[in-house]
């Protein structure tokens, strides 16, 4: 499977060394390509079959600070304050794919002041509070939700299982989630 990634880090940056890595096209590529593999080759994940048998899957990635997102929240959620990530959603359940065609996922938009901060409140790093929001806004993507205790339990451990997947392990003890 081919991915397509439309990447924008226009305007923000990270301080530091880790702004080399953390905001590379190619880091994303490697890392979303990974994880979708796991989900697709995994029967007993939820899936949709488009994303199942698509050769090429597309979505974009788009780091902003807390006045971009604040936007964004406010006009398509209708909560006003920043958040740490939004999700658009292109999939819908219309059988309309045309075998060999790309599938487009949709948009993930992350803001990095928000992460910063709470990968300081969670003393771990930027960069796998980074994997752990967008492994969320991907899984969105792919039609997953959490309504309820249960299916945020389900979602929450699956983070956790696709981080693992790309080596961006926590101790145990630091861990949001314990893996089943």
């Amino acid at each position: 499977m081919e991915l397509d990634l439309s990447l924008d880090a226009s305007g923000v940056g990270i301080p530091g060394p880790l702004n080399g890595t953390l905001l590379t096209h190619a880091t994303w590529v490697s890392v979303l390509q990974q994880w979708i593999e796991f989900i697709r080759s995994n029967p007993d994940l939820s899936c949709p079959s488009v994303v199942r048998q698509a050769p090429e899957v597309s979505l974009g990635l788009r780091f902003t600070d807390d006045a971009g997102i604040t936007e964004l929240n406010s006009e398509w959620r209708q909560r006003s304050g920043p958040t740490d990530v939004l999700s658009f959603a292109a999939l819908d359940d219309t059988p309309d794919w045309l075998e060999g065609a790309a599938v487009e996922l949709g948009d993930i938009i992350v803001s990095l002041d928000t992460a910063q901060r709470q990968a300081q409140d969670h003393d771990h790093s930027l960069g796998y509070e980074l994997h752990w929001l967008i492994s969320h806004g991907l899984l969105h993507l792919l039609g997953w939700d959490h309504p309820d205790e249960r299916s945020l339990r389900a979602m929450l451990d699956l983070q956790e299982r696709l981080l693992d997947s790309t080596g961006n392990v926590l101790p145990k003890d630091k861990r949001p989630v314990e893996i089943e």
